[in-house]
């Protein structure tokens, strides 16, 4: 079933759920595990776990949420408390979480890190190695060293003293705090499970704090990281920017000779999203365009159009783990483009829907940027220098 067929009783056992628990508990046992999933995610974020402890064995549908969608049920409910979620999950969900929520534009957010490691942590020791399988080691490396230094004991040394609040587990590697008072139970408690069921691993995080350059390890888990948002429909930050280059005013009006603008296809959403708000009547002129589209127009248009909020999300370096950054990036995305749309339309004399079959989501959205870019492109220290460079 797709996700619109999913809708319909899914959306009504929300909605039941709201006031009748027994009655909702009833009907949650008569829906299949897709449209129980669909129930949970077509839920307020605040009413997931009602719905999710509606199901008999809740345990059975944490892996079948989509990534994004678990990363937003998490933080909503406090990571403190998400441990049994985590404990469920797929190695591919938790790594998804990390790469969305721990992060602050191209550097790791190592606060937000802290939050996911505790709850990995809290969850037991299968779900540390499900995690710690999962994740870049270059980024247990990073969370290692924001909160520790390591001293390798010499060899042959009689005379040598372990340091001040050294902790160890086997007599070579000592972790030392790097500030007075900051609790590592968490961290210690991580590490001595990967000493005893992944020495490797163990041995590569306490090599890495001694021997690895801080901004070496910081760029690998950045690529690694970013290949995988790229299989999820997030362009890496310099290609994102493209979307706010400068066209020369002979250009704003321009239509290629493609008759078929939109190539996008579908892949795999992290988030649940089942439908855009198009519409013949009010709104943004593009959703009343696509409105006029055939259904498979309509189908690629939307993957598109999710692209181009992507690309906002990159380019605007928004929180990509925060439950409200695609619907205010669709709003921006819309608002732009039908700013590009109507300009185009008009300046060659063609319908709305006909300009959507011909232009891309992504250039009618940076036809609308030069039309009016004060207050859309986001403020960059080199902000002249780099729009310079984008001029076509």
């Amino acid at each position: 079933m797709t996700p619109t067929e999913l809708l319909p009783r899914a959306r009504e056992l929300v909605r039941l759920a709201q006031t009748e628990t027994k009655a909702a508990q009833i009907a949650m046992a008569e829906l299949s595990p897709e449209e129980q999933v669909a129930a949970v995610c077509e839920a307020p974020l605040a009413m997931r776990m009602r719905i999710l402890n509606l199901a008999e064995n809740p345990e059975s549908l944490v892996p079948l949420i989509p990534e994004a969608e678990l990363c937003f049920t998490c933080k909503v409910i406090g990571l403190d408390d998400a441990s049994w979620l985590l404990s469920q999950a797929t190695p591919q969900q938790i790594l998804t979480c990390v790469d969305l929520d721990a992060w602050k534009g191209i550097t790791p957010d190592i606060s937000k890190l802290d939050g996911w490691i505790s709850s990995i942590v809290e969850a037991g020791e299968e779900t540390i190695i499900k995690a710690a399988s999962s994740l870049d080691p270059e980024v247990l490396a990073l969370y290692l060293r924001a909160h520790a230094d390591v001293e390798l004991k010499p060899s042959g040394d009689e005379d040598w003293q372990p340091p001040e609040g050294g902790q160890t587990l086997e007599g070579q590697f000592y972790v030392i705090a790097r500030k007075k008072n900051d609790d590592l139970s968490a961290l210690m408690r991580m590490i001595q499970v990967l000493f005893q069921k992944d020495y490797w691993l163990y041995f590569r995080l306490m090599h890495s704090v001694r021997e690895e350059s801080l901004a070496e390890v910081q760029e690998w888990a950045l690529r690694w990281r970013s290949g995988r948002l790229e299989d999820l429909g997030f362009p890496t930050w310099d290609r994102a920017m493209r979307i706010y280059g400068v066209l020369r005013p002979s250009q704003w009006a321009d239509i290629p000779e493609s008759s078929h603008a939109i190539e996008a296809g579908n892949w795999e959403l992290p988030i649940w999203i089942t439908e855009l708000p198009a519409s013949r009547e009010g709104g943004h002129s593009l959703f009343r365009a696509v409105a006029e589209l055939g259904e498979e127009e309509r189908a690629r248009f939307f993957f598109a159009f999710i692209a181009l909020a992507n690309q906002i999300a990159v380019a605007d370096q928004k929180d990509l783990g925060d439950a409200e950054t695609l619907p205010s990036t669709l709003e921006k995305a819309a608002r732009v483009s039908s700013l590009g749309l109507d300009h185009v339309a008009a300046e060659n004399t063609l319908e709305t829907a006909e300009v959507l079959r011909r232009i891309s989501p992504e250039r009618l959205f940076r036809v609308g940027v030069n039309l009016k870019p004060d207050g859309v492109r986001p403020a960059l220290t080199n902000d002249d220098e780099l729009m310079d460079g984008e001029v076509e």
